[in-house]
């Protein structure tokens, strides 16, 4: 077997081709013609995708790929710290060009391995006919599979981009329809069908707003179908969700209130998203903390939050009695009426709603009677003492 014309050891680095005799680099040069035309035609007949004329800007792209690959591995091999930053851009470009014509990334790393295996096969054959020993030989083929490798990783951070860039510019049109949907008064239909069509989102019979706190946005969309429509409105996490009552839906809402209180706004067709979004807003806002929250379960909490100057003077009205008494006395006497309103001064189920002796209830009733007087016997009054109360609680109203 004949001698290597090297005596050069073997390099312990990364870069196989630091260990090649620039001979081989010149031995090389003179196939570069013949090997890009074998390269071309074997991924033209290997793989499938590519099974038509090299034209175009797709016919370029391979093209200037082969014979960019084939030039720069030459001048690697003649001055390896010469670096491959200049030839990047092809390999980077060829994977954006995969992603945006819909392809993944199968048929391009395919030819590469078919370009490396024409390649060193053509490259073998060179260096045996020249004389080139064994050891510079199997260098050589650790060299061009490794080249190769880097060839690919390019391509693979190129689709990467091209995928971002995609993402990104899906995002920032969901982003637009949610705007677009929010719109009062409503959006023109054509305009919105429009906006949809470019933001990939199929316009739906009916759908809720979610308002959730904008730090658990990003929690809580992981937990929603991809179809949910996302941003932030007025400083709060705003979630357009289609077909809020469809199949999983419940599930998936169940999940994503364990991230945050989330508000759920009626259903309504996508012309009335933003009356939904007012009150899941509006909803979210008014202190209540229970998870998932439905507005049309919540209607008086809404109805108190949204009159507060009216639910103030119904409280300072109807609980004036108790605004000299201790504040732990104030507190125990609204517990006793919230209780006598709801069970009609029943002293024994008031008891077990308190959690005290009826003995003890019947004792605050009295006191609460002192207090409140005939206001607990009439209707209209009785009325007004729940939504005082209630409006107190929430803090719709100033305590009295």
């Amino acid at each position: 077997m004949p001698k290597s014309s090297s005596t050069r050891p073997l390099p312990l680095d990364d870069d196989p081709w630091r260990g090649l005799p620039a001979r081989v680099a010149d031995l090389i040069e003179g196939q570069i013609e013949p090997i890009s035309g074998e390269i071309l035609d074997s991924i033209a007949r290997e793989v499938p995708e590519y099974a038509r004329p090299l034209e175009g800007r797709f016919g370029r792209g391979i093209r200037r790929g082969v014979g960019e690959a084939l030039a720069q591995f030459v001048a690697l091999i003649r001055d390896p710290d010469s670096g491959r930053d200049s030839g990047r851009e092809v390999y980077l470009a060829l994977g954006r060009g995969e992603q945006q014509v819909g392809r993944t990334l199968d048929s391009l790393q395919a030819a590469y391995r078919i370009g490396a295996r024409v390649a060193w096969r053509r490259f073998a054959d060179a260096c045996r006919r020249a004389g080139v020993g064994a050891e510079p030989q199997a260098l050589l083929a650790e060299a061009v599979f490794a080249y190769i490798d880097e060839l690919a990783a390019d391509s693979v951070e190129g689709y990467a981009q091209a995928q971002a860039e995609v993402e990104d510019l899906r995002r920032r049109r969901r982003r637009e329809l949610v705007v677009l949907l929010l719109d009062d008064p409503p959006a023109d239909a054509a305009d919105l069908v429009a906006a949809a069509r470019a933001a990939a989102w199929e316009v739906p019979a009916g759908l809720a707003a979610l308002a959730c706190p904008e730090e658990a946005l990003a929690r809580v969309v992981r937990r929603l179908p991809p179809e949910a429509l996302t941003t932030v409105v007025d400083g709060e996490g705003c979630v357009l969700l289609p077909d809020p009552e469809g199949p999983g839906r419940a599930e998936a809402l169940a999940r994503a209130a364990a991230e945050a209180t989330l508000s759920l706004g009626p259903t309504v067709v996508p012309a009335a998203a933003a009356e939904s979004w007012t009150l899941a807003l509006a909803l979210l806002r008014s202190g209540v903390d229970q998870g998932l929250l439905r507005v049309d379960d919540n209607l008086a909490t809404l109805l108190l939050v949204e009159s507060r100057e009216l639910a103030g003077r119904i409280a300072a009205r109807r609980l004036a009695a108790l605004a000299d008494l201790t504040p732990k006395a104030r507190a125990r006497m609204r517990e006793t009426a919230v209780a006598h309103l709801r069970h009609d001064g029943n002293a024994v189920a008031m008891a077990a709603e308190m959690h005290v002796h009826p003995q003890t209830a019947r004792y605050r009733i009295a006191r609460l009677r002192e207090l409140l007087g005939e206001q607990l016997d009439d209707p209209d009054a009785r009325f007004e003492l729940q939504l005082a109360l209630r409006a107190e609680a929430l803090g719709a109203a100033a305590p009295s």
